[in-house]
């Protein structure tokens, strides 16, 4: 989405040794690989789909490409649309769609627009909450390990009364668990501090509730790789983000671990 990061992404893979071209036509894609083809083992591309017919060349350049046994990704730059309204706002730019009306209008247009693409997308990063420093940081997180074939896990333990993140996989809702925000010792603490966890823990339905995820994850985890989805986000939620959400994340990072399955967590609203 146009004021979703796609200039810091292409400026913090640059500055990682990719060769990046940004502004590309979906047409030239095909042409682009071919000629850099055993000069540059990795390349990013930043393209603007604005059009129908933009969309289906880039289709069509993508199944060529994975004909030829290209390894491709798709990341897909997301924000919340009042967030990408106040960014504009803030540069006193006009949205690419906007056609004269409202910003909000044109931003409308293109997520419309765009609604196949990030379908298919297998990265989608929300970039709502993220300043440039942090949105840098996730990019590099994500491309890592861009030649590992394996699965990749992101952790994000969040408030829902701050927003649901707009590129989880998975959300899991944790409000049933008794709360220990309202329970005065345990107040001031968070989800990372062994007096909370255990309360979390301990409780038989949240134990429930982790292995039944932890069963359903298994039996998705195959068909996730097969269509060549390899980097999840699984979103751990609570009423403010810092007691209930951040116990269970920090317990499932570390199951994760176990199993050797690279994974990261971030507590997004701990500190809030």
């Amino acid at each position: 989405m146009s004021g979703a990061g796609r200039s810091t992404a292409a400026h913090v893979l640059e500055d990682s040794n990719w060769y990046v071209v940004d502004n590309l036509p979906p047409a030239m894609l095909l042409p682009l690989i071919k000629e850099v083809e055993g000069e540059h083992q990795k390349v990013a591309v930043v393209i603007d789909v604005r059009s129908r017919a933009f969309f289906e060349e880039f289709a069509q350049s993508l199944s060529a490409l994975r004909q030829m046994e290209v390894n491709v990704r798709i990341l897909f730059l997301d924000s919340a649309d009042e967030i990408l309204v106040r960014r504009y706002e803030a540069t006193r730019r006009p949205h690419p769609l906007q056609s004269g009306d409202r910003i909000f209008d044109g931003v409308t247009r293109e997520r419309k627009l765009l609604g196949d693409l990030r379908a298919t997308a297998e990265i989608v990063l929300d970039s709502s909450t993220l300043n440039v420093h942090q949105l840098g940081n996730k990019i590099i997180e994500v491309f890592s390990q861009i030649s590992d074939r394996g699965i990749h896990l992101s952790l994000l333990s969040f408030g829902y009364k701050h927003g649901i993140p707009y590129d989880a996989d998975f959300i899991l809702d944790c409000r049933f668990i008794p709360n220990p925000h309202w329970v005065p010792e345990l107040q001031p603490l968070s989800g990372k501090d062994g007096a909370v966890a255990k309360m979390v823990l301990d409780n038989p339905a949240t134990k429930e509730f982790i292995n039944n995820f932890l069963q359903l994850f298994k039996g998705t985890q195959d068909g996730f790789l097969q269509e060549g989805k390899r980097y999840l986000t699984i979103a751990i939620g609570c009423t403010g983000g810092r007691h209930r959400s951040v116990a269970v994340g920090e317990f499932l990072a570390n199951e994760f671990k176990n199993q050797k399955i690279d994974t990261t967590l971030n507590h997004r609203d701990l500190d809030r």
